[in-house]
C-alpha cells in the first residue's frame, strides 16, 4: 500500500521550524545564581502559617516561584538584611511580583509565636509568608535541603543563642528546586542577576513548548 505524502514545499519548513524550536528547549539557561536544578528534592512540608494560625502545606503555595529562608525573628543583622535585600528584588519584580512568595521559616519556634512572627514578616512586605513548624518539623525541612542551624535556650545568665545557614533556595511554580542565592545577607547583593532570574522562572510557566511542538508535528 502506498502513503501519500504532503507536498515537499509545505513540509520541509515545517520541519525546519520544528528543529530550531527544538533546540532552543534543549539550550541551557545563563543564570546569575547558582544553579540547582535536579540536585534538590521538590518543595515539601507541612506547617503553620503566621498570618493565620492555620496548618499549610507546599501544595498551598503551588503556581508561585517561592524562595525559602530560614531564620528566626530576634536575629539582630544577618535576617533583617537578607529580607530586606529580597524585599529590593520583588521591587524589581513590579507587577510580577504577585507570582513570588518568600517563605520565612523561623528556626526558633519556642520564642517566635505566631503573632510575633507575622508581625515580624509584615514589615518585609506581603509577598513575606512566616512559617513556623515543631522542632520536628523544622528539623525535617532543614535536612531536606542541606540546612544547618542551631538553637541553645537561654540558661540563667546566658541568653539564647541562634545560628544558622544563609542559604536561600528558589523553587520554580511546580515545586522543583532551581537556584541557590547567595549574595542575599550581604552588603552587596546582586539584586538585578536575582531579579533577571526570578522572572526567568516565572516567565517559564507561560511557555507552553510541548503545546508548541504539538502543533507543528500536525504541520509536518
Amino acid at each position: 500500500m502506498l502513503l501519500r505524502s504532503r507536498p515537499l514545499a509545505r513540509t520541509l519548513p515545517a520541519l525546519v521550524f520544528l528543529g530550531l524550536a527544538l533546540t532552543g528547549c534543549n539550550s541551557e539557561e545563563s543564570w546569575h545564581e547558582t544553579d540547582v536544578t535536579g540536585s534538590l528534592p521538590p518543595l515539601q512540608f507541612t506547617m503553620t502559617e503566621a498570618s493565620d494560625g492555620k496548618t499549610v502545606t507546599a501544595q498551598d503555595f503551588a503556581g508561585t516561584v517561592d524562595l525559602i529562608y530560614f531564620g528566626y525573628t530576634h536575629c539582630p543583622d544577618v535576617c533583617p538584611m537578607t529580607l530586606a535585600n529580597l524585599g529590593r528584588v520583588l521591587d524589581g519584580l513590579g507587577d510580577e511580583a504577585k507570582h513570588a512568595r518568600v517563605l520565612f521559616v523561623t528556626v526558633d519556634p519556642e520564642r517566635d509565636t505566631l503573632s510575633l512572627l507575622k508581625q515580624y514578616t509584615a514589615s518585609f512586605g506581603p509577598e513575606v509568608v512566616g512559617l513556623r513548624g515543631t522542632p520536628d518539623q523544622i528539623a525535617a525541612l532543614a535536612k531536606r535541603y542541606r540546612v544547618a542551624y542551631s538553637v541553645t535556650p537561654a540558661k540563667g545568665d546566658q541568653p539564647a543563642e541562634v545560628s544558622h545557614s544563609s542559604a536561600i533556595y528558589a523553587f520554580d511554580e511546580s515545586g522543583d528546586a532551581r537556584l541557590l542565592l547567595t549574595s542575599m545577607a550581604t552588603a552587596k547583593p546582586d539584586v538585578e542577576g536575582a531579579v533577571a532570574d526570578l522572572k526567568t522562572l516565572i516567565g517559564e510557566a507561560g511557555n507552553k513548548a510541548p503545546d508548541l511542538l504539538q502543533e507543528l508535528w500536525q504541520m509536518v
